[in-house]
């Protein structure tokens, strides 16, 4: 049990200072999510802006610039978390092969990016939260952060696919950035006479958009829209560990993996003795640096 715990602390120690090390994405978090969320509220007129809520069927009637901090928000925390992940996953894809092929245990490196991108996505999902809140107070605040919480985490396992399958980072950055776009505007009333189509329930934020405009605007329960966004999410993780341990597979050829050396032939001591490395013998030797 001692050996599993160093294994999994020692990857989740260089996750998260891969996470600290992107200068970028701190500023994003700094910057970014405030800023949007401040110019929301001060540009956006404070009409009342109608809409009916698909998740529980109400028809709710918030400021126009409450809804756009909202919607800003879920953009905000999406894009960075994906930026995030891709960033990691992208730059960090030949370390892990390495990790992996000296015996490393996928697992370990599995479970310790998720906790990273788990600690990451809740850090941000409250900042936004609390920007969000900072001029006037949602119904249901630890709602609106699991909401955000939840939706950081789709787009960070999103980040974490495209991190694996993309071969260039300007083509993992566009797509994170068009689908996050798409995704929220089509579900903004503001900007979008069809938020209320039947198309947007299979966008990938619709159950977090659901579940923070219930918790923002009104006291009913959000549970529908947190259990369609965790779905979504299950479905994201799940392409995502399918990738990673893709990418990290073996390379060598079966034929290669069960050939034996010819202890008869020449060269090799008669009488001696054959020797079989145990396995995970090379991943004991390799420290992670």
């Amino acid at each position: 049990m001692r050996r599993h715990w160093s294994l999994f602390t020692t990857a989740s120690r260089y996750a998260l200072i891969g996470h600290a090390g992107n200068r970028f994405a701190m500023l994003l978090v700094v910057l970014y999510i405030p800023v949007w969320i401040a110019l929301a509220y001060l540009t956006i007129p404070d009409r009342p802006a109608p809409f009916r809520l698909r998740a529980t069927g109400e028809v709710l009637t918030p400021p126009g610039n409450h809804l756009t901090q909202i919607t800003g928000a879920l953009n905000a925390v999406t894009l960075i978390a994906g930026f995030m992940m891709f960033a990691a996953t992208f730059t960090g894809g030949a370390f892990d092969r390495r990790l992996a092929m000296a015996g490393y245990p996928r697992h370990h490196l599995v479970l310790a990016k998720l906790s990273a991108l788990t600690l990451v996505c809740a850090a941000v999902a409250a900042y936004a939260t609390a920007a969000a809140g900072f001029a006037w107070s949602p119904r249901q605040p630890l709602m609106l952060a699991a909401a955000l919480f939840c939706a950081a985490l789709t787009y960070g396992t999103l980040g974490v696919v495209f991190g694996s399958v993309l071969r260039r980072e300007v083509e993992g950055m566009f797509a994170i950035l068009m689908i996050s776009i798409i995704d929220v505007a089509l579900q903004n009333p503001l900007s979008s006479s069809g938020s209320d189509s039947a198309v947007v329930r299979f966008l990938p934020s619709y159950g977090a958009v659901q579940a923070s405009m219930s918790a923002a605007f009104s006291t009913a329960p959000v549970a529908q829209g947190l259990a369609i966004q965790l779905l979504w999410l299950l479905g994201a993780a799940l392409a995502g560990f399918m990738v990673f341990r893709r990418r990290t597979r073996d390379a060598l050829p079966p034929e290669r993996k069960r050939r034996t050396p010819d202890h008869s032939g020449p060269g090799v001591n008669a009488g001696a003795p054959a020797h079989t490395p145990e396995p995970g013998a090379a991943a004991q030797r390799v420290r992670p640096t």
